[in-house]
């Protein structure tokens, strides 16, 4: 998995390409805790290269979003598609995360 940022000011647009899955998902973990500690609780995630997710991948999503929350920010989504789509609406991330069709969108969430 590949994970690139893009500080917009506003927010933080994170954009993970590959697979997150048990062997990469220690690396959003690790990632997500570097952007909390430096302030950057408002982000984006951008899913739009991301091929496969596994159970470990949305347990580190989820832990992700609660972190960025108890710091009094908040995590969204966009560009799922396919396969990714599927799983995160099957698992109902989709009902209590926000998820945009774009970057723009998801950007002017904030």
């Amino acid at each position: 998995m590949i994970i690139s940022c893009d500080d917009r000011g506003r927010c933080l647009v994170v954009s993970v390409s590959g697979r997150l899955d048990t062997l990469t998902s220690p690396d959003l973990d690790k990632a997500g805790k570097s952007w909390i500690e430096e302030g950057k609780v408002d982000v984006v995630l951008d899913m739009e290269g991301l091929d496969y997710i596994s159970s470990a991948g949305l347990r580190s999503i989820l832990a992700l979003a609660k972190a960025i929350e108890a710091n009094g920010g908040r995590l969204v989504l966009c560009n799922v598609r396919g396969m990714v789509e599927e799983v995160l609406s099957m698992s109902g991330f989709d009902s209590f995360l926000s998820i945009f069709a774009d970057i723009d969108s998801a950007v002017g969430f904030f």
